[in-house]
Parts: structure tokens; sequence; C-alpha cells
């Protein structure tokens, strides 16, 4: 008879959680920079000015904001709020980390000169919503031996592009035959 497997009574690890911010009395600093409830600029002042200015009951603390600053940024809100904001911000943060993804173009050596036009209109419209480009040139069996004809064929394929582009890092070879990162030349 196999050992009895108990993983299902293990305990599941606990998820990790941000480092909520220093509110209120937790704030060790001896002056603050504070800022107010519109954003305005309170100037330095000592800790206990600064909770002075707090209203508990309402629901108005002082949150640390900055404590590396010296001196240290603190601002007097409502947690719930300045919780909203900073998830608002993550949320930002992310799509805006999400739109510069990497899009790949795959072509081959038989590709004919109409297949090539479809693949540069597709990297064309990866470029006009402002993402990077892999171009990947697949190489199946013998064909991995013609190395030359393969980069011969990236290159051409990189100037049928229209779009001004600067290529990341030189081609290089992979497993599957070379590729190169490409970027659209954003002018300013």
């Amino acid at each position: 008879m196999p050992p009895m497997n108990n993983n299902r009574f293990q305990r599941r690890p606990m998820p990790i959680l941000p480092p909520r911010p220093l509110m209120n009395h937790q704030i060790t600093a001896l002056e603050l920079r504070v800022v107010g409830e519109n954003g305005e600029n309170l100037g330095v002042i000592s800790r206990d000015q600064a909770i002075a200015l707090t209203r508990p009951e309402e629901g108005i603390d002082l949150i640390l904001i900055a404590p590396a600053a010296k001196p240290p940024v603190a601002r007097i809100m409502s947690y719930d709020k300045f919780r909203y904001e900073e998830a608002k911000r993550e949320k930002k943060e992310k799509a805006a980390q999400k739109s510069a993804e990497m899009k790949h173009v795959q072509i081959t050596v038989r590709a004919a000169q109409n297949d090539l036009m479809v693949k540069v209109r597709q990297a064309e419209k990866f470029f006009a919503e402002g993402h990077p480009i892999e171009v990947v040139l697949r190489l199946r069996g013998r064909e991995k031996r013609n190395k030359d004809l393969a980069m011969e064929k990236l290159k051409e394929f990189l100037k049928m592009l229209p779009t001004e582009h600067r290529e990341l890092h030189p081609p290089r070879f992979g497993q599957n035959g070379p590729s190169v990162q490409i970027a659209k030349i954003i002018k300013s």
C-alpha cells in the first residue's frame, strides 16, 4: 500500500500584501512637510502640529507619502481615498506597461513577395499601435544550413517596411532561425 499523501492538509502560504503607509502616531519623524486635504502645501511643521490638523472622527488621517524625502512628506486625507488613488495609479501604470508589449511577425525563406507584403502590413499595424516588433525568420530542416540566405531574406523584409525603425539589437540566430527586434523611431 503506497504511503498516504497529506499535502491537502498542509497550510497555504499567506499572500504577500504591500506594506501599509505609516499613519498618524506611527510616524516617527519629528518634522514633516505636510500637504493639506486640497493639495495645498502647509510647509514644514512638527509631527504633533500635523496630527492636531487631522480629524479621526471624520476619517481624515495624516498619511506618510514619501518617507525617504528630507524632510519626509505627509498628506492629510482619508486613508480610503489614498488607497483608491494608489490602486488607480497602479492600474494606469500596468495598462501603460502592457501597451508596449513585444509583438511577433514570423516569416519563412520560401515566402513569396505577396506573403511578405501581408506581413509588412501586419508589422505596420503593430507600429501604429506603438508596439516594438520581433521579426523571426523560421527555418525548417535543411534550410537551417543556409544561414546566409536566411539573413539576406530577413534584411530584405526589413527594407520593405516603409516606417522608419531602429534595431533594438543586431540580428541573431536562435534555434529556429534568425530574429531581430525593431522599434519605430519616434520623432520629436
